[in-house]
């Protein structure tokens, strides 16, 4: 960590509570609106717009960088970022409060207010003295910052983020924000003391900055190489992203800000620079690295949509929860996610690594409560079955269904699929035996009475079989007697007097074990005991009304701690946690085995998965675990 001079921010202790900061430029703005009786197109007001339009281009950085489906092939480090990263490079957009700050502080102190909307020979000179001036200094202290205590202390966190990202080229002491700040103003300064400065000429030079810091940290190649065999001389007027991402892999070469003219006087520009930017764009468009292991995910509702990681990256990096700041962007979510369900298949979603192979999640752009349908049934399957035809195409091992895609009354679980293509490679994995695993082993031995609803869906079916085979007495309720007596003939004879059909919630007045496979109300939770413990299989999951009662996670298991550059949350699980299904899908491919897990669930192969996870290093998840040891 750098401890120097400067080396910290001065609100580093206010947390989210430093956008107080911008108290006096908005309460400029709105003394001057109540002063004028209208909204005053000022100085502050401009700030404030510059602002937000400066977090938008950073913002759109980030969410392209993070668009897989777009960004995979031009990617020029192919790891992810990791939790570690994310929360290392939280406050990126501190600069933007400081340079705020400078800014309402220079129009307090000058005539800045009253610049004309454009000036051309303004851009001439911003461009003069961006040349003249601030990239030759920038060069200079950048290679100042790399030598001895100046790297230590100030320059190693700029370095210590193992994979480049928009964001990382902000990740800067307060010393080296100063000097960048400086840096940018040269050019503005200049302009303004020579009489040129216009609102638009600077914002647009500020702007053109931001850009071109983003795209030299955004871990992807997107100028083509063509331009530079068409125009070589530009090969030393504009860097890219390769270009920066040598001086990260070796730091001694390529030190400028934007201009590699400067790295060829300094005698520092790396010889790889043209050759690698050649090489990646060569690949672009290509599918590069295919995964060994695919989760077939869905979207769950539209605010949940925005916690897609190339959405807000933070946000995206904790467990999904509900937030105000979502309301405002709800119509624009809504409208892509209506343009996806009209024109998109699958898309490339995440992904991480897990002993050396790359497990990826897509997606099928469809909200959760089409699953429920009738006339969506088709579409939703066509969806699904591309998306096992393309992996199957690419060489993807294993498949794995998320909650919907795997729906019983959709395709059988999965079945449809595998009756469909007999011939497929690829194997498809509903998960849900893991599931089951997950949810009995949470039932302690001294359990001696459950009750059970969604009694005979699939993992219902399993869990009462499974338990009734422990001598634990199913309280199953379901209003199907047929269904019922079907599941209770696949218990052994001496095991089905267990097995009990009920038809009210009543009947489990005083069961403290409940098993819900079916989303229950308040009425129907006042059934339960006091005390009573809720485990669950349902999506969504069931609300806590009950204040005497507790309540258990869906079924999740933590993923092996080898796992690599993983840095989002799966809906509303922890970090580095996924759904049981997923789980099961990982198990499935790190176990090598070779058959499709479709369809009815093999209580035989409960123990035999659940043993194979632990083995694996992956680790349960629940409420129920942190209760006991209360």
């Amino acid at each position: 960590m750098a401890a120097g001079l400067l080396s910290t921010w001065p609100w580093e202790r206010l947390g989210l509570y430093k956008y107080i900061l911008y108290g006096p430029i908005v309460g400029n703005v709105l003394y001057s609106t109540y002063q004028e009786g209208s909204l005053k197109l000022d100085w502050c007001f401009c700030l404030l717009v510059l602002w937000y339009i400066r977090h938008l281009v950073n913002l759109y950085w980030s969410t392209f960088v993070n668009m897989m489906f777009l960004s995979k092939s031009i990617r020029i480090d192919k790891q992810g970022y990791g939790f570690k990263q994310v929360d290392s490079e939280w406050d990126w957009d501190n600069f933007l409060v400081f340079q705020s700050l400078i800014g309402f502080l220079a129009c307090s102190m000058s005539s800045m207010g009253s610049l004309p909307i454009w000036n051309t020979k303004g851009l001439l000179w911003i461009l003069v003295l961006h040349v003249g001036i601030s990239e030759p200094v920038y060069y200079c202290v950048h290679r100042l910052f790399h030598t001895g205590s100046w790297f230590t202390n100030y320059h190693s966190i700029n370095h210590s983020s193992p994979v480049l990202h928009p964001y990382t080229g902000y990740q800067l002491t307060f010393l080296e924000h100063l000097v960048l700040t400086s840096v940018t103003g040269i050019p503005i300064l200049g302009s303004f003391l020579l009489g040129y400065g216009s609102l638009l000429t600077i914002a647009g030079y500020l702007l053109a900055f931001d850009f071109l810091r983003c795209m030299g940290y955004s871990n992807t190649e997107i100028v083509p190489h063509q331009l530079f065999q068409t125009l070589p001389f530009l090969k030393y007027l504009i860097y890219t992203g390769t270009y920066h991402s040598l001086h990260h892999a070796e730091m001694e070469t390529n030190f400028c800000l934007f201009m590699p003219i400067f790295d060829a006087i300094g005698k520092t520009l790396n010889s790889k620079s043209w050759e690698l930017h050649e090489k990646m764009r060569s690949k672009a468009g290509t599918y590069g690295r295919v995964p060994d292991f695919v989760f077939l995910a869905h979207v769950v509702d539209v605010c949940s949509a925005m916690h897609a990681p190339f959405v807000f990256r933070t946000f995206a990096s904790l467990p999904y929860r509900f937030q105000a700041f979502l309301i405002p962007f709800w119509p624009i979510t809504f409208g892509v996610m209506i343009a996806m369900w009209a024109k998109a298949k699958t898309f490339g979603f995440s992904f991480y690594n897990l002993r050396g192979k790359l497990h990826e999640t897509w997606v099928v752009p469809r909200f959760g409560f089409q699953y429920f349908l009738p006339f969506a049934k088709e579409g939703i399957n066509k969806r699904i079955d591309e998306a096992i035809l393309k992996a199957d195409g690419l060489g993807v091992k294993v498949l794995s269904l998320a909650a919907l895609n795997k729906n019983e009354a959709l395709n059988g679980g999965g079945t449809l699929f595998v009756n469909k293509h007999p011939d497929l490679k690829v194997r498809v994995v509903h998960g849900n035996t893991l599931t089951a695993a997950v949810i009995l082993n949470e039932i302690g031995e001294e359990i001696e009475e459950v009750f059970l609803t969604g009694a005979t869906s699939k993992l219902g079916r399993a869990i009462a079989l499974y338990l009734c085979r422990r001598k634990v007495r199913v309280l199953m309720l379901t209003l199907s007697t047929e269904r019922f007596q079907k599941i209770q003939k696949e218990a052994p004879v001496d095991c089905q007097s267990n097995l009990v059909q009920v038809t009210k919630y009543q009947a489990a007045r005083h069961c403290k074990t409940w098993i819900v496979g079916k989303w229950i109300t308040l009425r129907e939770q006042s059934w339960a005991p006091p005390g009573a413990h809720f485990h669950q299989f349902v999506v969504p999951p069931i609300l806590a009304f009950r204040k005497d009662c507790t309540y258990g996670d869906l079924a999740a298991m933590r993923l092996p701690d080898d796992v690599e550059g993983l840095w989002s949350c799966e809906y509303t699980m922890d970090r580095g946690v996924v759904h049981a299904c997923h789980a099961g899908g990982v198990v499935h491919f790190l176990e090598g085995w070779t058959h499709h897990e479709v369809g009815a669930i093999d209580v035989d192969r409960i123990d035999l998965v659940w043993n194979a996870a632990m083995k694996h290093g992956l680790k349960p998840v629940s409420n129920i675990n942190k209760l006991k040891q209360k």
